[in-house]
């Protein structure tokens, strides 16, 4: 199955400072402080994703407010934490409906 243009890894940092306003410094100390995960091209490029310009700017905006990158990470787990939670049990009422229609 093919991923979303969104989860795709193909957009140079450089491009990334140009669609989020921020600078390449401050994208690698996101990444340093564990908060994007860019994938590395076999020559070390770093490639993000438009799910990542998205996560950014939320980062970004985050930090505006006065939040430090601990608490931000925090605040990313625990969203996290919930999507499974959503997933599973959406994967078990799918699961019981399909075994009723049995």
């Amino acid at each position: 199955m093919s991923r979303s243009y969104k989860d795709k890894k193909v957009i140079t940092i450089g491009v990334i400072s140009e669609l989020t306003g921020l600078s390449e410094r401050q994208i690698r100390y996101y990444e340093e402080r564990k908060l994007i995960f860019p994938e590395r091209s076999n020559g070390g490029t770093r490639k993000y994703s438009f799910d990542d310009v998205e996560r950014l700017m939320e980062i970004a905006n985050k930090m505006e407010e006065g939040m430090q990158t601990f608490e931000i990470r925090k605040q990313e787990k625990q969203k996290m934490k919930k999507e499974q939670l959503r997933d599973e049990m959406i994967r078990g009422q799918l699961n019981a409906a399909f075994k009723m229609r049995k």
